[in-house]
């Protein structure tokens, strides 16, 4: 039988007794470890090793961790490692200094190793579920169109942007959002802060996460208003709104008018041609 390999941990650290130690608890948990004493060497084993994860100590000598973290970030081959920040200051502005540069964690000394590990096991597991994403993205190849042909109307083309960074953020809304779904929720579905997650998504997208939610829930409607003779109400309720009248003003403050009258004013889709967005969210809502 093949042995799995161990999952390689980069621990940067310029305090020697707290990188052995840490790199001990590690190793002793199985895992494949690789120590620096500085940036500059940080950023080289990181280049140069790949590692699964990278444990990074903020106050250092020479390159403090946020320029570790910024320089990883602007390398394609290290971008998406995983970062975990390990350091003396608790201060609100230094985490969110670290978290706006595109840490994924955020830990605060002294800390255990069972602290260390249960933050490694939740940042390896979230990127093994994208790396199954990408994989799975990669693999679905669309059938090719005869000469002359053209594809039949489908469903809405994603709204999201390509980040894969926030990938798992606009998977879980994409499947979420007609069940009335809020910010509170996304962020621990994903495992970070409401306050976090809002400064993630909106320093890389320019929107906030309720924006996307809301941008999500509209796309559905339009689809829904021009493939089907559903009233109103019964949309509103399969897109997760509790009030017809707040999604008939949340929908008006998208499009400049209300939702009948909007559907009046485009041409109906003969649902026939295109039954997947409506018969997926009405098997859902009829369902619940």
């Amino acid at each position: 039988m093949t042995r799995k390999a161990s999952k390689k941990i980069l621990f940067i650290e310029d305090d020697t007794v707290t990188r052995d130690l840490f790199l001990k608890g590690l190793k002793n948990k199985g895992f494949d470890v690789i120590g620096s004493g500085n940036g500059f060497d940080g950023i080289q084993q990181a280049q140069e090793h790949l590692p699964d994860l990278v444990i990074c100590d903020v106050m250092m000598p020479q390159m403090d961790g946020y320029d570790v973290l910024t320089t990883l970030r602007q390398d394609p081959l290290t971008a998406v490692i995983p970062f975990i920040f390990l350091t003396g200051s608790n201060t609100k502005a230094c985490i969110r200094k670290g978290m706006e540069l595109g840490a994924d964690d955020y830990l605060t000394k002294p800390s255990t190793i069972d602290e260390l590990l249960r933050a490694i096991a939740t940042r390896l597991q979230k990127q093994a579920v994208l790396q199954r994403w990408c994989v799975t993205k990669s693999q679905q190849a669309p059938n090719p169109v005869p000469t002359g042909e053209t594809l039949p109307p489908t469903s809405p083309k994603s709204i999201f942007p390509c980040i894969p960074r926030l990938q798992e953020i606009f998977d879980f809304i994409e499947a979420n959002y007609h069940q009335g779904i809020t910010l509170c929720d996304v962020a621990e579905a994903v495992g970070y802060s409401p306050a976090y997650l809002t400064n993630r998504v909106a320093k890389l997208t320019g929107e906030t996460v309720n924006g996307w939610i809301v941008k999500r829930r509209m796309a559905g409607a339009r689809f829904l208003l021009q493939n089907g003779n559903q009233t109103v109400e019964y949309i509103a309720k399969a897109l997760g709104y509790q009030s017809v009248c707040h999604f008939s003003r949340q929908f008006r403050q998208h499009h400049g008018l209300p939702p009948d009258t909007w559907r009046k004013a485009h041409p109906v889709v003969d649902p026939d041609t295109n039954p997947g967005e409506e018969q997926r969210v009405h098997s859902e809502f009829v369902c619940k």
